[in-house]
């Protein structure tokens, strides 16, 4: 188990590594996807950028310390949905999920075009940087937060025998109405269970339809 001092993962917790994470198949099309979705990037990303300065003041990009394969912590990339001090004004909203997550379907923090970036996931384009960096996969689990790793415990860590990913079974079957923590280590740990490069390339399949289809984003 690889740690840092922004990993609290306990030394003696090793749930070892995944499969999937020594695949060279599933790296090549990490890659690939990667490529392409940076390509869409660049093309919508001057609208999207303009659209975000026009609404909020502030910065075009939001990261966030994130936890990865093994407890490796690496800052996540997204477009801005909130307003730019929404760590200051997080304990005014209520967290309407349970367990170790945070969620509101109406957050005050979100903006205007933060609410259209995130039911389309175009807030996501820049996360193909973070695949492309080999810390995120295109398809994986759920990157937790370092306060959501904080307070795992027993199996929660197996989550993180594998690389976090832009897309998951939580993303497919349930995207934000998943609003159990105990649901999404669930989904999780299917995940892994049931990998292979087919299940991968279904998975994609699935989250293209979701998210045309805007269903269950908020």
């Amino acid at each position: 188990m690889r740690l840092s001092t922004y990993s609290p993962i306990p030394q003696e917790i090793s749930p070892g590594t995944h499969r999937s994470a020594y695949s060279k198949r599933k790296r090549c099309i990490d890659i690939l996807g990667a490529l392409l979705g940076l390509s869409i990037t660049a093309i919508l990303f001057f609208p999207i950028v303009l659209a975000i300065r026009l609404d909020s003041p502030g910065p075009i990009f939001y990261t966030q310390r994130r936890i990865g394969l093994q407890g490796e912590p690496f800052s996540i990339l997204k477009f801005r949905s909130m307003v730019t001090n929404a760590e200051k004004l997080k304990h005014l909203v209520k967290n309407e999920a349970a367990g170790h997550i945070f969620k509101n379907r109406n957050d005050p923090r979100v903006t205007r075009i933060g609410q259209f970036l995130r039911k389309t996931s175009l807030d996501e384009l820049p996360q193909f940087l973070n695949v492309l960096k080999g810390e995120m996969s295109l398809v994986g689990t759920r990157p937790p937060t370092t306060d959501e790793v904080a307070q795992y415990s027993g199996h929660h860590f197996q989550r993180l025998s594998v690389k976090p990913g832009i897309t998951g079974e939580w993303q497919v079957y349930g995207r934000s109405n998943v609003d159990n923590f105990d649901e999404i280590v669930r989904m999780d740990l299917d995940y892994q269970r049931k990998w292979s490069i087919g299940y991968d390339l279904l998975l994609l399949l699935r989250t293209f339809i979701v998210v045309l289809g805007k269903q269950g984003a908020y």
